[in-house]
């Protein structure tokens, strides 16, 4: 059996590449102990929550773990979730739909944004296409000359 793959979690970026600088809630600082600590569990149940691909903290040139805030605030969801009742398997469901909501309601922005944007084109196309006629209105008199024309 390989090694779950962790579950894209929508309040984790994507990792910036080495020496980028990184907003302070993905700034990874925090050992394994503090990170357990501020979690409110203990630093077993963190490395269980990794295998189990629920984490996936960032490691040191020499392999330690290091948590960020944003993987404190995910641990902490994560507590909250099995506190209610759901076993590690329930959580990983959830985390997964999560994401996924994330992603849908993303994209739904997206085409949002892009339907505001053509409707604006399709308006100020039409806006520069028409054309401000002056017509005067002729009514047609029976006996007039008009009128005559009409019922031949």
């Amino acid at each position: 059996m390989s090694d779950p793959q962790p579950i894209p979690i929508p309040i984790r970026p994507a990792a910036s590449p080495a020496g980028a600088e990184t907003e302070p809630s993905t700034r990874a600082v925090y050992v394994i102990s503090v990170a357990a600590e501020l979690a409110g569990v203990h630093p077993q149940t963190l490395r269980v929550y990794e295998r189990r691909g629920l984490v996936d903290p960032s490691r040191t040139g020499g392999g330690n773990r290091r948590y960020s805030p944003r993987d404190i605030e995910q641990l902490r969801h994560i507590g909250e979730l099995t506190a209610g009742g759901l076993n590690l398997e329930g959580v990983r469901r959830v985390l997964e739909l999560e994401a996924e909501v994330a992603r849908l309601r993303s994209e739904v922005e997206r085409i949002r944004a892009e339907a505001r944007d053509a409707l604006e084109r399709t308006h100020r196309h039409y806006r520069r296409d028409l054309v401000p006629v002056r017509q005067s209105v002729v009514v047609a008199r029976p006996g007039s000359a008009a009128g005559r024309k009409s019922r031949r």
